[in-house]
């Protein structure tokens, strides 16, 4: 990782952008410790996959909790395919489940 200031990033561009482009971040220090990285956008787009990831991997965890505390309901797919009609009312299987959970 390199740092610059704001100065020597403006006169040598081309140079912090070919370092960042080549892999290796580039900070710019700023006051107030409100400092910028400048990456490549490969490193940047696996940066952010890999955040989706962590929160994606973070849902199932939360998902799986809820499944063994019977905070979960299972629906057939032709029980989902009725809920998509306009006119669709909570069946009883859905009101004892809104029922459970209140109780939760």
């Amino acid at each position: 990782m390199i740092a610059t200031k704001p100065l020597d990033l403006r006169s040598n561009l081309k140079k912090y952008m070919d370092v960042a482009f080549k892999g290796e971040p580039v900070v710019i220090a700023r006051p107030k410790n409100e400092n910028v990285v400048m990456v490549s956008e490969k490193d940047y787009n696996e940066l952010t996959k890999a955040k989706q990831n962590a929160e994606y991997l973070k849902r199932i965890d939360r998902s799986r909790e809820q499944w063994k505390e019977s905070q979960t309901i299972s629906f057939s797919m032709e029980e989902l395919q009725t809920m998509e009609s306009d006119d669709w009312k909570p069946t009883q299987k859905v009101r004892d489940f809104m029922e459970h959970m209140k109780h939760e």
